[in-house]
């Protein structure tokens, strides 16, 4: 007989995914495979991927192979010992984000705990070759925290990009249960130690939803990203990828996201985007332009204040 804690919850009507398999869906798919390109949103089997691909024509490139060092518990990307490192990969990229005719990308990547640098050195030189062939283009990462070191950090964001994005995925005391290897304080510090090296480039987080967590830690865990001068930050519900993963402990309504995304707002993130469906890259681009108008709003607020 099943127990409360081994039941599947069953997934409430606003969850409900539209497929949708258009020519800009199977265009890019091809472009992907013919390019021997990865997406974070396959790899991890996003549920907007029908909707990126084949209605706003958007993907989250996802570097250095699709092997991960990590076994994190929420997370649908295999797990192993790396073997794949392709040095002309940011090429690829750059020609690939010209031929999408993108205005903003995110480029995310596995974990690489077997690399000296923890996959930075690729990350830069993705960077910036994807600046050359696009210089239009608006940059966002994704990186893992790298194992903490301050010079595989320094390495990245020495490449300017124009959006530090690091996820913080949980609450402080679900995080050892939840995310492999990874600390919730050393992913905070990354966060301020970017902002301290470049302050003018905004920086960004994310949690996920529905693993247990508290309202009052949800709370404390927009206080936290805040202390370390965070900028934007986007609350998405947890789904279970697999029934190897962790289970979704409740389903939270977008009213409730609602809610949340108010209160974040209230208390000073320039730009929060929540919902049951929101992930870190989910409209990446209308996340950036709005927080660069709040930026700016405030800015313009204070030379008033100062001129009066």
């Amino acid at each position: 007989m099943a127990t409360k804690n081994d039941e599947i919850l069953r997934k409430p009507d606003w969850l409900k995914i539209k497929l949708n398999t258009n020519k800009n869906y199977t265009d890019l798919k091809k472009m992907m495979r013919e390019k021997d390109l990865h997406t974070v949103c396959e790899e991890a089997r996003c549920p907007n991927i029908h909707e990126c691909w084949a209605e706003r024509r958007t993907a989250t490139f996802m570097i250095l192979g699709d092997t991960c060092t990590r076994a994190c518990r929420f997370c649908a990307i295999k797990t192993g010992l790396p073997t794949h490192f392709d040095k002309d990969e940011p090429n690829r990229i750059a020609e690939s984000v010209k031929a999408m005719n993108l205005k903003h990308v995110v480029i995310t990547a596995v974990a690489r705990d077997d690399l000296k640098d923890g996959g930075s050195g690729i990350f830069a030189e993705t960077i910036r070759r994807t600046r050359e062939v696009n210089p239009y283009t608006t940059i966002e990462v994704l990186p893992s925290d790298m194992g903490g070191v301050y010079e595989n950090l320094k390495t990245l964001m020495d490449a300017q990009p124009d959006i530090l994005n690091h996820n913080i995925e949980t609450v402080e005391r679900l995080t050892p249960r939840v995310r492999a290897k990874a600390k919730y304080r050393r992913s905070l510090e990354l966060l301020q130690r970017a902002k301290e090296m470049y302050p003018e480039i905004p920086t960004k987080s994310s949690i996920m939803v529905g693993l247990g967590e508290s309202l009052e830690e949800i709370h404390q865990t927009m206080d936290d990203l805040l202390e370390h001068k965070v900028d934007i930050m986007t609350i998405g519900q947890y789904l279970q990828p697999t029934r190897k993963h962790l289970k979704v402990q409740k389903y939270y309504s977008p009213l409730e996201f609602g809610k949340m995304a108010k209160v974040a707002r209230e208390k000073g993130f320039s730009h929060c985007q929540a919902g049951p469906m929101v992930r870190s890259s989910y409209h990446a681009d209308e996340q950036v332009n709005e927080a660069a108008k709040q930026k700016q709003a405030m800015g313009d607020k204070l030379l008033n204040e100062t001129n009066e």
